[in-house]
């Protein structure tokens, strides 16, 4: 399967830092492509992170830009940062729109998601995984070899939850997850163990939202990535929703409604300690 890959969070701010420096300065496109004879086609790629920036022309655009000091030396170690593989592009047969979601979630600070259907990724257990991703399989019809690719990739995702540096994780969940039966009853009973264990990492925060609660807010399945700035660039949150056709980013202006959904979801879910005492009700009934 040939996939294609879009430009990592890295790549992303560095291109929009380039371009933020060439107006600074008042240049065109036109004007910075004669001055490097390079072609104004190069120029508008690397400042839409259509092509990785080589860090060779990276130090001519700052030439240009006049850019030195300290402010050179962090768009520098950005462009070798921008430069490195993610581990997820060892999987080549991964599709696109996944690869791009993964380069986003590992590079993430903090995940608000609100799930409706199943188990978060990052929160799910190796035999919880195996049969969601099974299910796919029906649609998709993958190979056995292709779906213990996808597995370990699930497996691997998870880590970003215990790096020296942890993702901070706040999950919502409907009610209905805990009861909606994926697999056999050991199977459920492992996820909400695991569910519990995850959940009491200092990172790691998980309410449920009861059926019977009020519920003013009527939405599918959302991950909401945040970004802190890394050498002063900005980077906007991203909020990604999927179907089982489409999986869609939205920036910006979007990501504010849906910041105030997950903050009405939050409000009218359970706290965590009650929470964590429905799960272990729900564990029990498994």
């Amino acid at each position: 399967m040939s996939t294609s890959r879009g430009p990592s969070v890295r790549q992303r701010r560095l291109a929009a830092e380039l371009r933020r420096l060439r107006e600074r300065r008042g240049l065109t496109g036109d004007e910075v492509a004669e001055r490097l004879a390079w072609s104004t086609a190069k120029v508008s790629r690397i400042e839409n992170a259509r092509t990785g920036a080589k860090i060779g022309d990276v130090l001519r655009l700052l030439d240009v830009y006049e850019i030195d000091g300290g402010r050179r030396e962090d768009l520098v170690s950005l462009a070798h940062d921008a430069a490195r593989r993610g581990w997820w592009e060892e999987y080549r047969d991964l599709p696109s729109p996944l690869a791009d979601y993964i380069a986003l979630e590992a590079e993430a600070t903090a995940i608000r998601e609100w799930g409706s259907t199943v188990f978060p990724g990052l929160l799910q257990t190796e035999n919880y995984a195996r049969i969601v991703i099974d299910g796919w399989s029906d649609l998709a019809t993958l190979p056995p070899q292709e779906l213990e690719r996808r597995l370990d990739v699930r497996m691997r995702r998870r880590e970003v939850l215990q790096r020296p540096r942890p993702l901070e994780l706040s999950v919502v969940l409907d009610e209905a997850v805990l009861q909606r039966r994926i697999g056999d009853r050991n199977v459920m009973r492992e996820q909400l163990e695991h569910l519990c264990r995850m959940a009491d990492l200092p990172n790691v925060t998980v309410q449920i939202l009861p059926l019977n609660a009020a519920h003013s807010v009527l939405a599918e399945s959302f991950i909401l990535l945040q970004f802190s700035p890394v050498h002063d660039i900005v980077f906007p949150d991203i909020v990604h929703t999927e179907s089982l056709t489409i999986s869609h980013f939205a920036e910006e202006a979007v990501t504010h409604m849906y910041t105030l959904a997950y903050q009405s979801l939050a409000g009218q879910a359970l706290d965590p300690a009650d929470s964590r005492r429905r799960i272990l009700e729900a564990r029990d009934a498994w």
